[in-house]
């Protein structure tokens, strides 16, 4: 029998669009978007699924997991890459006045952001390396936040599992309004810094292979060694759907 349930959203991308082009500034949520690694750690550490079961939104975000449990336990779940939900936030949601907070990023990207789609209260904070051992460095960058709160999107882009610590301690705290997304290495994508795997590839679940090829040194222990612990796991996981409001998309 399974000894962990992970719930999922049960939207797909443009649905979410929706839910946050009407998600609004009075109250404060988080989305978190799993893939193969996150599953793994949300079975191994106590701590993270405990992050993961108080986000507002979780996200399916591989194609590659989808196609394995349909595959493996015929499971169809809805796919809400994270990628695709950031680039498309700002392509039909983002307006040029709204109140974004980028955590995450170097200061060249958070300009090309801005840049691209003629931001005007893009505010950036580029955390130092393994500040998330630092509770000095991390308040200054929750506080960072807060005071620019409320904000319509706060995008977290300082990786699994600092960026879902932030969001969390945002909740605790209280403070913050606005939806915060946890973004990863998108912010790369965004402005160019680098190529994401072209659509097919995307499409039959194979973009982590792109991202290995292009990045080994970085992504081969990820893919190579931590990643195929999913096929022991899976017989250990329940997955479950959980409803969400799904509002129609609106440009901003």
């Amino acid at each position: 029998m399974p000894s962990t349930t992970l719930q999922l959203s049960d939207c797909h991308v443009h649905e979410f669009l929706g839910i946050a082009a009407n998600f609004g500034d009075g109250e404060y949520g988080y989305a978190v978007t799993p893939n193969v690694d996150h599953v793994i750690r949300y079975c191994d550490d106590a701590a993270f699924r405990e992050i993961y079961d108080e986000a507002s939104f979780v996200l399916l975000d591989s194609r590659f997991l989808a196609r394995l449990l349909r595959v493996t336990l015929g499971l169809r779940l809805p796919i809400c890459p994270g990628s695709d939900v950031t680039a498309e936030l700002f392509r039909m949601v983002i307006s040029p006045d709204d109140e974004i907070v980028l955590i995450g990023g170097n200061a060249n990207q958070a300009e090309e952001l801005k840049r691209r789609h003629q931001l005007k209260r893009l505010h950036h904070l580029d955390p130092p390396m393994g500040f998330i051992n630092d509770p000095a460095a991390v308040d200054a960058c929750l506080r960072f936040i807060e005071q620019r709160a409320p904000f319509r999107f706060c995008l977290l882009a300082v990786g699994c599992p600092q960026q879902e610590m932030l969001a969390s301690m945002l909740m605790r705290r209280g403070r913050a309004r606005g939806l915060a997304l946890c973004i990863g290495g998108s912010i790369n994508f965004l402005t160019g810094s680098e190529r994401r795997a072209p659509m097919w590839m995307r499409r039959y679940g194979l973009e982590w292979s792109h991202r290995l090829i292009q990045d080994p040194g970085r992504m081969a222990r990820r893919y190579l060694l931590r990643g195929p612990r999913i096929f022991w796991l899976l017989g250990k996981i329940k997955f479950e759907l959980r409803a969400v409001d799904v509002a129609p998309a609106s440009t901003g």
